[in-house]
């Protein structure tokens, strides 16, 4: 399963979600906080520590692919693997 911490409103977030409809992969969104250089608003406490817990930093777009077991961050990284194991 495909899950994506994301913010509706920041463009690297878009540039990913535009990427998994492509490949029709389906996923599961997660919106932990606001878009921010410094983080966002919080905006579920839940899936923020969550995401934290998973990946360690404070960042979005971030993926976790939990069938491989793998977690990335940075748009044009994420692309990439869903590209290589998608595609």
């Amino acid at each position: 399963m495909l899950e994506l911490y994301q913010a509706e409103s920041c463009p690297h977030s878009t540039e990913v979600r535009e990427k998994l409809t492509e490949l029709g992969v389906s996923y599961v969104i997660h919106n932990p906080r606001l878009p921010g250089d410094e983080g966002g608003d919080v905006l579920n406490e839940q899936t923020y520590r969550a995401m934290r817990d998973i990946g360690g930093e404070d960042a979005i777009p971030f993926l976790v692919d939990t069938d491989r077991e793998t977690t990335r961050y940075e748009s044009e990284e994420i692309i990439d693997y869903l590209e290589t194991h998608y595609g």
